[in-house]
């Protein structure tokens, strides 16, 4: 499964909503680059917008949602709006699915309550459902969250293509065993490590695949590394410490930091998230932690870091990690893995 040839390597970057000056430079640089794709996440409004916007300036590169949080929003809204992305895109859009959190999802946007993993597997069937049969006519859909007849759908316009690939994201074990059972693709969260992604998830995830009568090769493995390429490692370190406070801080996270030694940072970091600023406790991550998540120093030490990667999956996203950084740092880190990795 894992791509050796070094120059055929698949990388994807990530867009943001930004004005439109800036959001079409960014994914015209990415595809003139031979980027082979581009996420945008969903972390505040819909990944959709910056998304449709690149498809219209871009010819070649993927687009993808990475992610779009399933449990906001009905299946039925998700399937057209990717089958909208895929028809805008020519057929270049891939859909990634995740669950979030709860503190995000019913904290924040009001759902109501849903066992993640469950919601996300309904979900995935649901969306499948709709995009090959809402131009037809659609069988009534029951499942544990989402119920419709469609009696009164009137046929939609055919969907360029009827089989839209799913990725879905996962953080642990439950999630990485669903993409090997029902998904097309694993996005790795950006919060594994190197060695959590090899020797925790990856035989979780083949042996789903397995389990389920499918070929792990047969489904892409998309990984996030994080990564701060920077000769000064105490400037990087430091750059990383608010995103590793703004993960770490997360309650429903407590069991995969305990599992990396961390739970006593997570709890202490728990208490800045819930008093509404993830900031002000950024200076109790331990440089350990950071170098645990981060690839951070040389740019030839971080290929280096990252490399073992290439064993487990058939494309990566390497992210900077962002978080409380100004503009002039999030361009420099992303400009730093661009020349690392694919410039």
């Amino acid at each position: 499964m894992a791509d050796k040839d070094t120059t055929s390597r698949r990388h994807w970057s990530i867009i943001t909503p930004l004005p439109a000056p800036a959001l079409v430079a960014i994914a015209q640089q990415a595809e003139a680059r031979g980027l082979h794709g581009v996420f945008a996440p969903q972390v505040y409004g819909p990944p959709w917008i910056p998304l449709a916007a690149a498809a219209a300036v871009t010819e070649r590169m993927q687009l993808a949602s990475g992610i779009a949080i399933a449990p906001v929003r009905s299946p039925f809204e998700t399937a057209m709006a990717a089958i909208d992305l895929d028809r805008i895109s020519s057929g270049r859009f891939v859909l990634g699915l995740g669950t979030s959190v709860h503190a995000w999802t019913q904290g924040v946007f009001g759902t109501p309550k849903y066992k993640p993993v469950s919601h996300l597997r309904e979900t995935v069937a649901a969306v499948r459902h709709i995009v090959r049969g809402a131009h037809k006519g659609l069988a009534p859909f029951e499942g544990e969250y989402y119920h419709a007849d469609f009696k009164e759908l009137q046929p939609s316009e055919a969907p360029l293509r009827e089989e839209i690939p799913i990725w879905i994201a996962a953080l642990r074990v439950a999630l990485v065993r669903l993409a090997g059972e029902v998904g097309d693709g694993l996005i790795g969260h950006p919060m594994w490590s190197i060695e959590w992604a090899l020797e925790q998830m990856r035989p979780e995830f083949e042996a789903a695949a397995a389990k389920a009568g499918r070929s792990s090769a047969d489904i892409e493995v998309n990984l996030w590394p994080w990564a701060a390429p920077n000769p000064n490692e105490a400037e990087a370190i430091e750059d990383a410490r608010p995103t590793m406070a703004f993960y770490g801080g997360v309650k429903q996270y407590e069991s995969f930091f305990e599992a990396h030694g961390f739970l006593d940072v997570a709890r202490a970091l728990q208490q800045g998230v819930q008093n509404g600023d993830y900031r002000t406790v950024a200076h109790l991550v331990p440089d350990e932690m950071v170098r645990t998540f981060v690839a951070i120093g040389e740019p030839a030490k971080v290929r280096e870091r990252i490399e073992p990667l290439w064993d487990f999956a058939d494309s990566l996203c390497v992210v900077p990690p962002i978080y409380a950084l100004p503009p002039e740092k999030i361009f420099y880190y992303s400009e730093m893995i661009a020349q690392t990795f694919y410039a």
